[in-house]
């Protein structure tokens, strides 16, 4: 069947059926006229054969007639039959005349057809059959032909000639024998001829179809060899041709997606590319980065997800109805974002739709900066200073009686100085990093070993507290180039964060884990939490919890602010996700080098 319905097959199907049927149309033909024409000739051959007998009887008349029989006999053949009727007494019967098949003169007066040559005097002819005598011989058919001859003075005689017709038939069989042999060797040698012709014809079109296979996977530079000129040739002239152009076309769509998907990266802000469907076909990171904090929000799994947020496909939904751009503004964990909807034509019809997603939280952080920043510091300073000038004024006004009491105002004193000091260091230090200014001190460390001292120098605290403090580290991390102390800094902030901002009995957990991208750090704990509307500003200067999360000392407000710019210029990027009572986790990628 493969055979059948390959090219081949049908071509050599094709020509076979149609020499098959012409030779057989053919064949039908010259037998019919084999059979005709040797019917015809019998009886020819008989009539003549019967005028022969009837002109030599007509020449013998008298005491000649038994010569002209003798001869008559002569004429005949041994499978022609004669009967000579002269007269009603004299009947002649050919000597090879079977004695059980014989043609009796009362079978020719009662045959109308043969009673003519005596009634009408004229030539007959008929096929008939003849009674057997013999019940176990089959019934045969002959031809019989009667000519009537006259002799002098005497009655009309007549001569029925008759021969069977079966020899007519072995003559008919052997040639349509012969006619078979003739086709059967014609069937061959055209099969021999076209599956030569079928196969030099497709042997092409199967380089072209393995050719094309190869196209299909992708190797654009297979050819076709060209080895004849005629419409074969010319068809694998236009494949080769077809091929390069697809190649070049290809590479000019990779091209393009390269760049787009570059534009796509480099932007930064967020791009999602919708079905008509409502179907998420294209994004960015920073559209990635959205959806992740929406998937946060709605406690989602991240990546196996497939939702946005509503608001945005409210948006989809009203571009597409109304085909005109739509605008709105989403807040997520206390971000902000601006999304423009935009619709996607294809030729005159809605194929989707487009989102930008413009993050607008910086502008405005850097809006609340600007009117915070003097009353931060104001804030931060009036208390040391405070301070500074109440127990500095007691020692002055002499209000300390006791040297142990002058000791422990100068101590209250030295300890706001340090403070105070340490303030306008981190101070100096964020405004060097935000300026460009900040050196790293690059080394290969390797991870496991630099996490785990990290988690032990920070396991007394948190027996302390009581917090669990727990690490979670992939194995077989590959070392990083980082500055070791810088990272040391972000840690520990982070780590001692999460301690002061955990109940007892809490847990704090780091974890670290390998991508494609770099190592990725979460510290995560099970704390209070931060409220929503202040997550953006975490990483800004003089950003505090609020005082009654908080146990024991308070920090400056500039730890994550520093943490912040120091993963910046290790070109990572860190962010916060947390929940009113479920706790908070900081995350920050280095990436490799």
């Amino acid at each position: 069947m493969t055979f059948l319905r390959s090219v081949v097959g049908k071509l050599w199907f094709t020509i076979i059926f149609l020499v098959a049927f012409i030779l057989f149309i053919l064949t039908v033909m010259l037998l019919e006229f084999f059979e005709n024409n040797n019917l015809i000739e019998t009886k020819h051959d008989l009539t003549n054969q019967a005028e022969k007998i009837a002109k030599v009887l007509e020449n013998h008349p008298g005491e000649q007639f038994p010569l002209g029989l003798e001869i008559s006999w002569e004429i005949i053949d041994d499978v022609t039959k004669v009967v000579i009727i002269k007269n009603d007494q004299e009947v002649y019967f050919s000597p090879n005349s079977e004695k059980s098949v014989k043609l009796s003169v009362p079978d020719i007066q009662d045959d109308v057809e043969l009673s003519k040559v005596f009634t009408e005097d004229t030539s007959v002819e008929k096929v008939s059959k003849l009674p057997s005598d013999d019940p176990e011989q089959t019934v045969e058919k002959y031809s019989i032909i009667g000519v009537p001859f006259q002799l002098d003075d005497e009655q009309n005689g007549a001569v029925f000639i008759y021969q069977s017709l079966e020899v007519v038939q072995e003559t008919t069989h052997s040639t349509t024998n012969f006619i078979l042999l003739v086709a059967g060797v014609a069937i061959i040698l055209t099969t021999i001829f076209a599956f030569f012709l079928s196969t030099r014809i497709t042997a092409p079109l199967r380089k072209m179809r393995e050719a094309a296979f190869e196209v299909a996977r992708g190797k654009f530079d297979t050819k076709v060899p060209i080895l004849t000129h005629d419409e074969i040739g010319e068809l694998a002239t236009a494949f080769n041709q077809m091929g390069r152009q697809l190649k070049f076309n290809m590479n000019a769509l990779s091209q393009e997606k390269e760049q787009l998907a570059s534009i796509l990266s480099s932007m930064a802000d967020g791009v999602i590319t919708f079905n008509r469907d409502g179907t998420v076909l294209i994004t960015n990171p920073p559209a990635e980065r959205f959806l992740q904090y929406w998937y946060y929000e709605k406690g989602a799994s991240g990546a196996a997800a497939e939702e946005i947020p509503t608001e945005a496909m409210e948006l989809f939904q009203r571009a597409v109805d109304t085909e005109k751009e739509q605008a709105g503004e989403i807040s997520l964990q206390g971000r902000h974002w601006v999304v423009l909807v935009s619709p996607l034509y294809s030729n005159r019809f809605i194929r989707g739709a487009v989102a930008v997603l413009r993050d607008m939280t910086e502008e405005r952080v850097l809006e609340k900066m600007r009117k915070d920043f003097i009353a931060n510091v104001s804030h931060e300073l009036r208390t040391p200073i405070s301070m500074l000038q109440g127990y500095s004024e007691a020692i002055v006004d002499d209000i300390a009686e006791s040297q142990e009491e002058k000791k422990e105002m100068a101590k209250v004193i030295y300890d706001e100085s340090l403070r105070m000091g340490r303030l306008v260091n981190e101070l100096l230090d964020l405004a060097r990093m935000e300026a460009g200014h900040i050196q790293l001190n690059l080394d290969e460390v390797n991870l496991n070993t630099f996490m785990n001292r990290i988690v032990f120098k920070f396991q007394g605290l948190a027996r302390d507290n009581e917090i669990h403090l727990s690490a979670d580290l992939e194995h077989d991390i590959p070392n990083l180039l980082f500055d070791p102390d810088r990272i040391e800094q972000v840690l520990t902030n982070l780590i001692d964060n999460a301690i002061r901002h955990t109940p007892q009995g809490g847990l704090v957990k780091l974890h670290v884990n390998s991508d494609d991208f770099g190592i990725k750090v979460q510290v995560s704990d099970s704390g209070s939490g931060i409220p929503e509307e202040d997550l953006p500003f975490v990483f800004e200067r003089f950003y505090k919890a609020d005082k009654a999360r908080t146990r024991g000392r308070a920090g400056t407000g500039l730890g994550l602010a520093i943490a912040k710019n120091i993963i910046d210029a290790h070109r990572g990027y860190i962010s916060v996700n947390s929940k009113i009572g479920q706790g908070t986790t900081f995350t920050f990628l280095l990436p490799r080098k």
